[in-house]
């Protein structure tokens, strides 16, 4: 938890962690007591590796983002649409208001008119 509100997230920990074994792994090979080109094959199988496992790794950061994405677009198409429902309702109660503000209108002006002839 002290990582996160550090900005680090647990997929960045985890990839940390994978790298960190990856360089040991390398040193490892390289104090090891084996000959020069046993220790290169061993370093290009561990690169290898570690390239795939980092694509998996990316493929599913990848998906993961891809998720997020198509999530907010849902809630943003959802809010909007509660938008243009709420605008539409308050345009027929200002339609209804404005239409009751012409009849009050006209009802005063046909009073004032009476009284002033009358």
């Amino acid at each position: 938890m002290a990582d996160e509100e550090r900005g680090y997230g647990a997929g960045s920990t985890l990839l940390a962690f994978f790298l960190g074994g990856l360089v040991g792994a390398g040193v490892a090979l390289l104090l090891a007591p084996k000959s020069g080109s046993e220790t290169r094959q061993l370093i290009k199988d561990y690169a290898g590796e570690a390239k795939g496992k980092a694509e998996v790794y990316l493929d599913k950061a990848k998906d993961s983002a891809t998720t997020v994405v198509d999530k907010v677009k849902e809630s943003a198409a959802s809010v909007l649409e509660k938008g243009k429902e709420f605008v539409e309702g308050q345009k027929t109660v200002l339609a209804s208001a404005v239409e009751a503000g012409k009849e009050a209108y006209e009802k005063e002006k046909e009073k004032l008119s009476t009284e002033r002839k009358g």
